[in-house]
């Protein structure tokens, strides 16, 4: 962080700005450009409400420099992560397909979709059993019998399996499971993101609806900071003016993110858009952008779902769309995993 003192300002007050400054736990350097001093400060910066500093007649400007983001930046840990995910390694210029419905529904229905996905190239299966929803009349999901069932399809297929938690009191129904998913809903449940970061678990974090790049980072270093180093962001699409798809998908921030950190990114084109005719090529964009994976919903009678079924696409639909991904992956360079 620097800062810039105003031009003429009064000595006194300028020392009273460093003596306030040096409470908190920061190293700060002065020196002089041009006739202007500027001071340096580094340390736990967190600690100072950099807002208070802007009080200060003499302060002419503040910038930041770094990230916020100590765990989560590139910058300060340059090689990508690997996260092994229940025997599919994530990251490292692989590329992971995530399929499967909305809903856990019943034995049958999660079984066949895993067994179809798998057949098609998906590694790892989604389904979720705990599922938050805008509407309080809404279908709830099944919760700790859907867990059940996402863990019986995966003793079948040999798949590792991801499901969305919702608060930090179901955690133990999530022994079983391969990657707690954490939804935009969540993504700034602090309290939650700090119980995630003391287990050893893989963490498929979503972004925010209406949150910021930053923030997301700033989520993900909530985990990080704790010791749980495998977090795996999911760009899953942000609300603006438009309202013909569910929400507008930001590819940017794919090779964004990919360049800002070191942790594996993916997307979801499923919740992006709402419309499952425009998941695929939604998808594709995903590959072409650099992401590490996607996550589609996938249903085998999507009129009929529980949850979600105008942006599910069918088996047929998803086997199609995971040829045209490996033809992909070999233009970008991406080994599918």
């Amino acid at each position: 962080m620097i800062i810039m003192i105003r031009s003429g300002s009064d000595p006194a007050q300028v020392c009273a700005l460093k003596e306030w400054l040096l409470k908190g736990k920061v190293t700060l350097n002065s020196v002089n450009i041009w006739g202007t001093e500027l001071l340096k400060l580094e340390g736990d910066l967190e600690q100072i409400d950099f807002s208070l500093v802007k009080k200060f007649d003499c302060v002419a400007m503040i910038t930041k420099t770094g990230d916020p983001y100590k765990f989560a930046s590139r910058h300060n840990y340059p090689e990508d992560t690997v996260i092994n995910a229940g025997g599919v390694m994530i990251g490292g210029g692989r590329f992971t397909a995530i399929a499967g419905p909305c809903s856990v529904e019943a034995e049958d229905q999660i079984c066949n979709i895993a067994h179809s996905v798998k057949k098609s190239g998906a590694s790892i299966l989604r389904g979720g059993a705990f599922k938050p929803r805008t509407s309080p009349y809404a279908f709830q999901g099944l919760k700790s019998r859907g867990i059940e069932l996402l863990i019986e399809a995966k003793k079948e297929t040999g798949m590792p399996i991801v499901s969305e938690i919702v608060d930090i009191s179901a955690l133990p129904f999530f022994d079983n499971v391969d990657i707690i998913q954490v939804g935009a809903r969540n993504m700034q449940n602090f309290e939650l993101l700090k119980e995630l970061g003391q287990i050893r678990k893989p963490i498929l974090l979503k972004r925010g609806p209406a949150n910021t790049i930053e923030e997301f980072l700033m989520s993900a270093e909530y985990i990080l900071s704790g010791g749980n180093r495998d977090v795996i962001l999911c760009e899953r699409g942000v609300r603006t003016f438009e309202t013909m798809t569910r929400n507008t998908l930001d590819i940017a921030a794919i090779p964004l993110l990919k360049k800002l950190t070191h942790l594996p990114v993916f997307a979801d084109p499923s919740h992006a858009s709402g419309i499952s005719d425009i998941v695929p090529d939604l998808a594709l964009a995903c590959v072409a952008a650099g992401a590490d994976g996607i996550m589609v919903e996938v249903h085998n009678d999507p009129v009929n779902a529980f949850s979600d079924g105008a942006q599910s696409i069918t088996p047929e639909c998803f086997d199609e769309l995971m040829r045209k991904v490996k033809a992909m992956c070999g233009i970008v360079g991406k080994k599918p995993e």
